[in-house]
């Protein structure tokens, strides 16, 4: 084979990986492009004009904008972005904490490793409607089993109408989203800590160093990648949360605003609610359109930031 012959099946070759590489990416891409692009596109259009019902009149500009960062809707939406802001942070800290504990203990190999894996994961893929429904029946104070426990031991003063307090909704909607996806970055974590080398864990041990140190010098360094994927997921769903208060506390984020969240203010304004069927495109569209670019922004950054500190660590 001539010398002249290796530049041009090393170019086929390049050429054959770039065509399959385009065939596996291109349903992933076609979904992004019809399921987040173009809704994206259509809310930034929608919230250019007025609207009678779902009836679109004529141009209006920036006006729903307007409308939105004025009274009384500058209210509702800063509080539903402080509601998204405090669940980003809550679950970014006790979620992800957790889930890496359990996914180091799960590395450990415990007694009944199978059941445990089956039983931390289970919750990430039950039905989100069933679990709203199940955890409104744990949490009753009627006839929840928390609050009869609570009774049973003593502890009167906990027992509490979690879901009827505002000082309460929020966090009781919170406690249940970790116990459901907790599952999720124990499971990333996991996949993360069995791919680093047995190799560099030794050499650590050789040096004197304790468990304790290895996992923090060790370890956590080399699951940067992880701890990358699991922020800017939580940071999206978080910003993006919308099932769970739904199904839990209603479209109006009962009570009193507590658990009001953006999508939730946008689905109320677009569709209206039951007790107010009045409904407003434009001014939910121009919630969207500011949510859409509220997380587009926040995940680019993040995802530059986090990326730089893997190079660096």
């Amino acid at each position: 084979m001539s010398r002249s012959s290796h530049p041009r099946r090393f170019l086929g070759l390049r050429l054959e990986r770039g065509l399959w590489l385009t065939l596996f990416l291109a349903p992933a891409l076609v979904l992004m492009l019809v399921f987040t692009t173009l809704p994206a596109i259509n809310a930034l259009v929608y919230s250019l004009f007025k609207w009678q019902a779902f009836k679109r009149g004529a141009f209006a500009g920036l006006e729903n904008f307007q409308r939105l960062f004025a009274y009384p809707f500058d209210q509702q939406f800063l509080r539903a972005l402080s509601h998204n802001t405090l669940a980003f942070v809550v679950l970014l800290v006790v979620q992800t904490g957790l889930g890496l504990l359990l996914a180091y203990a799960l590395w450990k190999h415990p007694p009944g490793l199978r059941f445990f894996r089956v039983t931390v994961f289970l919750p990430v893929i039950l039905s989100l409607v069933i679990v709203g429904f199940l955890w409104q029946l744990f949490l009753n104070p009627l006839f929840g089993p928390l609050n009869k426990l609570l009774h049973g031991v003593g502890l009167h003063a906990l027992a509490l109408p979690w879901l009827g307090d505002p000082a309460t909704a929020l966090p009781a909607l919170l406690l249940v989203n970790v116990w459901r996806w907790v599952g999720f970055p124990a499971l990333v974590f996991l996949a993360g800590i069995n791919a680093i080398s047995e190799e560099y864990l030794e050499a650590a041990k050789l040096d004197g160093a304790s468990e304790g140190q290895v996992f923090r010098h060790v370890i956590l360094p080399l699951l940067a990648p992880s701890f990358t994927i699991i922020v800017l997921l939580t940071f999206i769903g978080s910003f993006e949360w919308f099932d769970l208060p739904y199904v839990m506390e209603g479209v109006n984020g009962t009570p009193a605003g507590a658990t009001d969240t953006l999508a939730l203010m946008f689905y109320r304004l677009a569709f209206g609610t039951v007790d107010a069927g009045i409904s407003d495109v434009g001014l939910g569209a121009a919630v969207n359109t500011v949510l859409f670019f509220l997380v587009l922004l926040g995940a680019v950054l993040g995802a530059l930031y986090l990326r730089r500190r893997e190079v660096e660590g």
